[in-house]
């Protein structure tokens, strides 16, 4: 269904240009007037659009010499009104009529060459790739064009970047390399201008592809305001970031996240309550866009959270025997080499069960790969998967990829959201699966690889077959166990559950236990984002707590009015110097001015007591005396 969906918005998107076409007056025989530009007039454009080319041509040129220079492929950059500015690559890729049209200054604009790549990329915003016959104009019904624009760090389109073959050659990955190219370009602009003085944070799914060149990207300064991020960035986190704070962005404060360590991966979770990894690089410190950090972080290593790295059956089991069982039938099959399907609700704990079957397992000491199907784009799902060769496709890296499959060799591969891999990779993993062995994209050698299968899905896998969306032979191969987890709402070890989590990520001076009005709102909430939702609440309410003991307050809002029947506590008296037992004396105007000041403080920190004391620079003792004549604590 989504496939078909997405066949008919393109269609809609090629029709609508055919329509701008003929109200420019253009019919199909046209043939627009080719560009003749002098040295002159070529250095002029050269000089106006210095750093767009200079940059695109430290992400091109790599490509092209190591890569395409075999290949009848071209490359042209043009600028946001579709004008072309420089091109890389074969340019006997068609016919000869047609090459003048590749020069410097030529105009792709649907005006004048009517429906093209480069310019119904300017005209949508939006990466395309029009095959022959879906060109206006017949003249340019020899070739295949993929474009996708670029966007500066004002998120203003300034170029597109554009690849052109032969009509007849294979196009499987062209456009989603030169999607990947366009970014590269954008990723690089926003390190030129703000790396000297900005924070960079590199965003991905998993920390495995850190280093992917299809990771998000944030520049911000340091009061985590954010000054750019590329188009990737604002898809990871489903939302526009431009201008925003990372506080609103993630469930980690903006102190954990600037004084991290800049060698080491990072665990966020944003308010959506999506994870990620992430890489944080000081301002000044960048050199290249996707600098790999001096040890890399991989699965084993990142951190993910109190005691997860030893995570083990204990940890997410405190009494609910049907989470005991998944836990048991799923460890003693996965020595025995069967596939285990693990289904749940989102955030039921589906990879912290991996994490401790992997713990528990004799592969404890070899990789632990997570693949989330879900985050990498379909364009990619196979070179990321499979690895691909040297020079195996227009914007391969020059030394291959390895592939997330052959890194998971002698470990365990964790395949997260498996139901929203597309039906191509399916039919490759069904055959890897089979025989036991890669071929990497662009190679004919079958690389034989030794993995445990997990797999992992929110939703039933039989809708998604009857809808011909995944391969029935497939989730039988995948299917060797099927365990559920149930949602929390349902586990009767809820309240030693919640106990557990606040244990991991309390304060050292907080209380060792919940209050008991506290703990009961936990206990009766219907959570309908399960044990992932807990712990971000539980989070959040430690933050705020800052030390003290969690009050009901201390729960976001949203929480507790989240289904209505969530009240907060009355809110505090406020201060009245008649309350005092003995009405205060002429001398003691000044003693009554200090507890005025002392509540009005109090009550702008919230409640908080250590930070009031800060604000008063008294000791949590004194402050706390204060309060209790106030009649307050």
């Amino acid at each position: 269904m989504k496939r078909q969906h997405e066949q008919r918005e393109y269609r809609s998107v090629i029709a609508d240009s055919w329509n701008r076409c003929i109200g420019y007056g253009l019919h199909h025989d046209h043939e627009p007037e080719p560009a003749s530009l002098d040295e002159t007039a070529i250095l002029g454009l050269e000089q106006e659009y210095e750093t767009l080319l200079s940059t695109t041509e430290t992400e091109v040129l790599p490509y092209y010499n190591n890569i395409m220079s075999n290949s009848r492929c071209l490359i042209l950059l043009a600028d946001s009104g579709a004008q072309v500015l420089k091109g890389w690559g074969d340019r006997r890729i068609t016919e000869t009529r047609l090459r003048p049209y590749f020069c410097a200054g030529s105009s792709w604009h649907e005006r004048y060459a009517g429906t093209n790549a480069i310019g119904t990329a300017v005209a949508t915003g939006s990466p395309i790739q029009v095959q022959r016959n879906e060109h206006f104009l017949k003249l340019n019904r020899s070739i295949i064009g993929s474009a996708a624009p670029i966007f500066d760090t004002d998120r203003t389109l300034i170029g597109v970047l554009s690849a052109f073959s032969d009509a007849y050659l294979p196009q499987a990955h062209t456009l989603g390399m030169v999607r990947l190219l366009s970014q590269s370009v954008e990723n690089r602009l926003i390190v030129r201008q703000l790396g000297s003085d900005h924070f960079i944070l590199t965003l991905n799914a998993t920390a495995d592809n850190i280093d992917s060149p299809w990771s998000g990207l944030i520049a911000f300064d340091h009061t985590g305001r954010i000054a750019a991020s590329n188009q990737r960035a604002d898809q990871l986190l489903g939302d526009a970031l431009q201008g925003r704070n990372l506080s609103s962005l993630f469930m980690e404060s903006r102190n954990l996240i600037l004084n991290h360590s800049e060698t080491a991966a990072i665990q966020l979770t944003t308010t959506k309550r999506v994870r990620l990894s992430g890489l944080l690089k000081r301002p000044g410190r960048i050199k290249t866009p996707h600098q790999k950090p001096t040890t890399r972080p991989t699965e084993r290593t990142r951190p993910t959270g109190p005691h997860l790295e030893t995570v083990s059956i204990d940890d997410i089991e405190h009494g609910e025997p049907s989470v005991r069982r998944c836990a048991d039938q799923a460890g003693k099959v996965l020595e025995r080499g069967v596939p285990i399907l693990i289904c749940g609700e989102t955030g039921v704990g589906k990879e912290v069960l991996v994490k401790a079957l992997h713990q528990g397992s004799k592969r404890r000491d070899q990789p632990l790969v997570s693949v989330n199907c879900a985050a990498i784009p379909p364009e990619l799902v196979e070179s990321e998967l499979f690895g691909y060769e040297p020079g195996a496709f227009t914007g391969a890296r020059a030394q291959g990829s390895l592939g997330l499959i052959r890194k998971a060799d002698k470990g365990i591969l964790f395949l997260d959201e498996i139901g929203e891999m597309p039906l191509a990779a399916q039919s490759r993993l069904l055959r890897v699966l089979q025989e036991r062995e890669v071929m990497p994209v662009g190679s004919t050698e079958h690389i034989p690889v030794d993995i445990l299968l997990v797999s992992a899905t929110n939703r039933p896998l039989s809708t998604r077959i009857e809808s011909a969306e995944f391969r029935a032979d497939l989730y039988y191969r995948i299917n060797g166990l099927s365990v559920e987890l149930p949602p929390l709402r349902e586990r009767e070890d809820r309240r030693q559950l919640i106990h557990r989590i606040y244990q991991q990520h309390r304060d050292g001076n907080q209380a060792d236990t919940l209050k008991p009005e506290v703990m009961a709102a936990l206990e009766n909430h219907p959570w309908p984002g399960n044990i992932r939702q807990l712990v971000n609440i539980i989070r959040v309410a430690v933050a705020i707590a800052d030390g003290e003991e969690i009050e009901l307050w201390h729960l976001p809002k949203e929480f507790l009015g989240e289904y209505g029947n969530r009240e907060e506590p009355a809110q505090k008296p406020v201060f009245d110097p008649s309350s005092f037992s003995e009405a205060p004396q002429a001398n003691d105007n000044s003693r009554t001015d200090i507890m005025k000041h002392t509540l009005v403080v109090y009550q702008q920190c919230m409640g908080n007591v250590s930070r009031a004391a800060r604000e008063l620079a008294v000791s949590r003792n004194t402050l706390y005396k204060r309060l209790r004549d106030l009649g307050v604590r």
